[in-house]
């Protein structure tokens, strides 16, 4: 018994994944082609892709943002979660990275479910709330810059639906949110986690999951 987060050493974790992880051949394939990237951390955990796609599921959604795509495994996570007509946005500056991910969500058979934008996610987010898309939405992924963070979430919370959900990345930093900040990317995580704290507008869950996984479920 424990009244904490159990802590997860490899064998353990091991043991997680061999329990529980169910991937199509192409997100293995894609990890694959990702570990040997210079930015290969920057990708999420599998059991962090499963778990999201069961919230894609469980909360019947069918279109969705993702702020951040890098090679494109949550995308593809989240695309093979989708019904048949299904939506993903996604925002990403990145051609070089992003095209890693391409042959993988059409060997999927998924490609037609993602609309990449390539360009800055809160101009592409902006465009989409006067074209009038505020609450279309039922899910959001942000992953990218974190000085931009509050500005993603910010935009996602209009486009999301009241009963929506958004999911944000990193809101642990490796620990160093719970330390006197180190870097604009730790003050700026650090600021909106005490924001998100005491926004009214959400209900509120932070996951120890991966590197810190906020669950904010708009009102």
């Amino acid at each position: 018994m424990s009244n904490r987060t159990l802590t997860l050493t490899d064998t353990l974790y091991d043991y997680v994944l061999a329990h529980s992880l169910r991937e199509h051949p192409a997100q293995t394939a894609l990890r694959e082609a990702t570990r040997g990237h210079e930015r290969a951390t920057m990708q999420i955990s599998p059991e962090q892709g499963q778990f999201m796609a069961m919230l894609v599921k469980l909360t019947g959604a069918r279109n969705t943002i993702e702020v951040g795509v890098f090679t494109g495994y949550s995308a593809l996570s989240v695309a093979l979660a989708l019904p048949a007509d299904g939506h993903i946005l996604a925002c990403d500056i990145s051609d070089d990275y992003t095209r890693i991910g391409k042959p993988f969500w059409a060997q999927a058979g998924i490609a037609d479910k993602i609309d990449l934008q390539l360009g800055p996610a809160l101009a592409t987010l902006d465009a989409r709330i006067r074209d009038g898309e505020a609450g279309l939405y039922d899910f959001a992924f942000i992953d990218a810059d974190k000085v931009n963070y509050d500005g993603y979430y910010e935009r996602c919370l209009q486009l999301v639906r009241p009963g929506g959900l958004i999911a944000i990345d990193n809101t642990l930093w490796s620990g160093r949110v719970a330390e006197r900040a180190d870097s604009d990317d730790t003050a700026a995580l650090q600021a909106l986690n005490i924001k998100l704290h005491h926004d009214e507008r959400i209900d509120l869950s932070l996951l120890p999951l991966g590197d810190g996984l906020t669950l904010a479920r708009r009102r």
